[in-house]
């Protein structure tokens, strides 16, 4: 099914499911044209209802009958590819077959994470536009829920157009992904430009940062995790100037803090939302109730979890020095027996309130205000990043020009390592993801064409309009 016609099946899914948190249990939907949208959402009680939905299939992506993309979204699938498919975790020898074809780059048009991360966050997208387009009377919490509606639409278009279209640095005018903005059951859209996506992403972004006016937890968007997300966008685009003022209004206006050297083992140690403003702008929440169970994050990283596929490459370990409290986070040890290994422990929740995928941290405002100074304020770019370099006992950065930069782009990998975002990094800059030895398939080159994930094969079935639109390399 295309992206539309699946929509008649689970739409009605998005505002049932939420009145019981979004659990595992399935249920018998009613046909596609029995209510509509606007019929559904003609409450506040409504809204907010549909809102839990939507944050809950950034999770978990929908299930319908026999066939489940769980995995496929923040739970798991994105954040697992953003290291895997760069040079930050390899696939250990011992492994359940998770992601390999990723690690090995050698995924096709019929793979199922692809389908699973494109059916997943259009889904999404669908429950966000729902919200934003329900005729329901302003008020605090209408505003709030559609600004975070905005934020999450954003969120969603902004992972779809780096993993499945070049990057704007590359050429704004190549293909993106299909923009989709109301309910049409029968639309089959075209994929739109890439300049025309991330036009899109901007404005609602600027959208959510004005209807948000209330804090909740770490797991709903708020004003300045939209506006933190906006930095990223900017950074993406290579936009330094808004980057670093977006960037700056976070650090500045927002009451967030960075996690200090003392407390980051316990930080990352902690399964709960915070409710602190305590490092955390956005993350996709678990729970002992709602979460993906053995096809969580944790367990495929974590050595006492039922998998631990996937280990530290030893370039990324040899940039922790000594006294870096990061380093503890990956401790050394042995797999297969008499193998030295270093394990990846960042995500240690793997029971009851399981561990979060983090998506947007306050660490990185401060990183992205140094990549988007070095052309322009070299000081400023020593003192944003030094500022993280002192919160993680890590040596600090004294360099300039080229070398500088370069210290800031390692710098965003140590802190944001196994959070899904190197591969992206790699994406934006266009460099060769260039491996240690610990990988097998070593040097992918920029134009390689699977430095982008081809447009599912079901899509492309379905959808004529699509069909000769398919990322080169996968027709």
């Amino acid at each position: 099914m295309n992206i539309l016609s699946k929509y008649k099946v689970i739409w009605l899914a998005v505002f049932v499911t939420t009145f019981v948190s979004c659990s595992k249990s399935f249920l018998e939907l009613s046909p596609p044209t029995s209510v509509s949208p606007e019929t559904a959402l003609s409450t506040e009680n409504d809204l907010l209802v549909a809102t839990r939905g939507m944050y809950a299939g950034l999770r978990t992506g929908p299930s319908i009958g026999a066939t489940s993309y769980a995995p496929d979204a923040f739970g798991r699938t994105i954040p697992v590819i953003g290291d895997v498919m760069a040079d930050n975790g390899y696939q250990s020898s011992l492994n359940t077959n998770r992601y390999t074809l990723y690690n090995n780059y050698s995924f096709a048009v019929t793979d199922a994470n692809a389908l699973g991360l494109w059916t997943s966050l259009y889904s999404v997208i669908l429950r966000a536009n729902n919200i934003i387009n329900a005729p329901i009377a302003a008020s605090a919490n209408v505003n709030q829920a559609k600004g975070e509606a905005y934020a999450v639409r954003a969120l969603c278009y902004f992972t779809l157009v780096r993993y499945f279209a070049r990057p704007y640095t590359d050429d704004p005018n190549k293909l993106g992904v299909p923009i989709i903005t109301t309910y049409n059951a029968d639309l089959k859209p075209e994929r739109s430009k890439v300049a025309d996506v991330y036009t899109l992403i901007v404005n609602d972004l600027n959208q959510a940062y004005t209807l948000m006016t209330i804090y909740t937890n770490s797991s709903q968007f708020s004003k300045y995790a939209a506006k933190g997300l906006q930095a990223k966008v900017y950074l993406t685009m290579g936009d330094m100037a808004n980057a670093k003022t977006a960037a700056l209004d976070v650090i500045n206006n927002s009451g967030f803090n960075v996690v200090g050297a003392a407390d980051n083992t316990a930080y990352w140690n902690n399964t709960s939302i915070r409710l602190d403003k305590m490092e955390t702008l956005f993350e996709v929440s678990s729970d002992a109730v709602s979460n993906l169970s053995f096809d969580a994050l944790a367990y495929l990283y974590s050595q006492a979890g039922n998998y631990g596929d996937f280990l530290v490459a030893s370039d990324l370990y040899a940039l922790f020095s000594a006294n870096d409290v990061r380093r503890s986070l990956y401790p050394q040890g042995q797999r297969p027996a008499g193998t030295s290994v270093v394990f990846i422990n960042k995500y240690t929740g793997l029971a009851g309130d399981r561990s979060d995928t983090k998506v947007l941290r306050m660490s990185e405002m401060y990183l992205i205000a140094a990549e988007a100074s070095v052309a322009t304020n070299e000081t400023d770019a020593r003192t944003y990043v030094n500022y993280i370099t002192s919160r993680r006992n890590a040596d600090p950065i004294a360099s300039t020009g080229t070398a500088l930069y370069e210290d800031i782009i390692n710098e965003r990998r140590k802190e944001l390592a196994f959070e899904g975002d190197r591969y992206l990094d790699l994406q934006r800059l266009k460099r060769t993801v260039v491996r240690s030895t610990n990988y097998t398939v070593r040097n992918i080159a920029y134009t390689n064409y699977r430095r982008i994930l081809p447009i599912p094969q079901t899509e492309v079935d379905a959808n004529p309009n699509i069909k000769p639109q398919q990322n080169e390399g996968y027709q």
